[in-house]
């Protein structure tokens, strides 16, 4: 065995080292013709590093740190009427059938005030309260701009096309209230700031000014210096996370398969391989010395533009997104090394069971989590 390993070892040295032989002979030829031939001959070099960097630092950060994958979900009552849902039952549902025991809840600024200076925390109140009976954690989205289309839920005294000075301290008046209110209560895990706040194809928002996160990342961290806050980034944007505010924690959002309106108008299923989203937040971890959790994985379909789930076809639905997808987009996910992974449309999985009639994907759901906890 140690005789046969041994060869194996000293054939494998003498294979990479005729290789690199053969590539520096193949250089050297090819080095000495046209500038032209020079610039490709670069441009080659350039792209096959960077390649073996970023993979580098994937598979570093995918094995860096040994922990145990934690499964959420964000929920949002809003959402789960809009499906002709009972918020509550469907909440309980994911506590006591699922087993849920993280998720990531919104504090609408339409919905928490919905006239100047007179708060409604009824919805907050209960979810926490479930929350907290149940023992589950909780992030709680503050600010502006939260998960959900349009995505900025100003109410309707506030006009934010002005500028932002002046709508501004009426917002961190009721964050600070949200803050305040749900601060001490043992549900709370952490605060994620914003939702994707540098998006700007995406959502009816007016303002993305740094200043005004700035100074949100200071309010919260004011009032409440003993919770992490979190910044989400948004799917498949390019850049880094370098300036400020730098939060305790990153999150991202990962969708992989939607409806393109732009070129094909079929469904596009991203490219991108687990590593590359391990890729982002090793880099990111090396950069920062922050981490990463995926605050939005999608888990329910995305349908073509204009038209609505409640009158789409469960066939047309499940060209996006059924059983089969959960399982390996949770897998996926496992993929890229972040430990913290928070599933998008978990009151879809509820209407798909109790309204179209169809389980597959809620027992999915329901097998998945079971595993996660053992």
């Amino acid at each position: 065995m140690a005789k046969s390993l041994t060869t194996y070892i000293s054939k494998s040295g003498h294979s990479v080292s005729s290789a690199c032989t053969r590539f520096w002979r193949w250089l050297g030829r090819h080095w000495r013709r046209s500038l032209w031939q020079k610039i490709k001959i670069i441009g080659v070099c350039v792209v096959v590093f960077w390649f073996a960097a970023a993979y580098g630092i994937a598979q570093w950060y995918i094995h860096h740190e040994n922990k145990p994958v934690a499964l959420g979900v964000s929920f949002i009552p809003a959402y789960a009427r809009y499906l002709g849902l009972d918020p509550q039952v469907t909440m309980d549902a994911l506590l006591n059938d699922v087993h849920v025991k993280n998720f990531r809840l919104t504090s609408y600024w339409d919905i928490g005030e919905p006239s100047k200076g007179h708060y409604d925390f009824s919805e907050l109140d209960w979810e926490f309260a479930k929350a907290d009976k149940a023992h589950a954690h909780i992030i709680l989205t503050i600010g502006l701009r939260q998960p959900r289309w349009p995505e900025c839920h100003p109410p309707s005294w506030v006009d934010t096309s002005q500028p932002w000075q002046q709508w501004y301290p009426a917002l961190k008046n009721y964050m600070a209230a949200v803050i305040n209110r749900y601060k001490d209560n043992p549900a709370l895990a952490s605060y994620q700031l914003e939702n994707e706040y540098f998006l700007k194809g995406f959502g009816h928002c007016q303002d993305m000014s740094r200043q005004r996160l700035v100074d949100e990342f200071n309010l919260v961290r004011s009032l409440d210096p003993h919770h992490q806050i979190i910044i989400g980034r948004s799917n498949n944007a390019l850049g880094w996370p370098v300036g400020a505010p730098t939060p305790d924690e990153f999150s991202i959002s990962i969708y992989r398969r939607v409806w393109d309106a732009n070129a094909t108008h079929r469904y596009l299923e991203y490219p991108f391989p687990a590593w590359y989203y391990a890729m982002v937040a090793g880099w990111q971890q090396m950069w920062t010395g922050k981490d990463m959790i995926i605050g939005e994985l999608q888990a329910e379909p995305w349908i073509p533009p204009g038209k609505s789930i409640l009158t789409t076809s469960l066939a047309e639905q499940s060209k996006s997104f059924n059983a089969a997808r959960l399982k390996d987009t949770i897998q996926f996910a496992k993929g890229t090394g972040m430990k913290g992974i928070y599933l998008w449309g978990a009151e879809y999985w509820y209407y798909r069971l109790t309204v179209l009639h169809d389980p597959s994907v809620w027992n999915t759901a329901k097998q998945e989590f079971n595993a996660s906890t053992h």
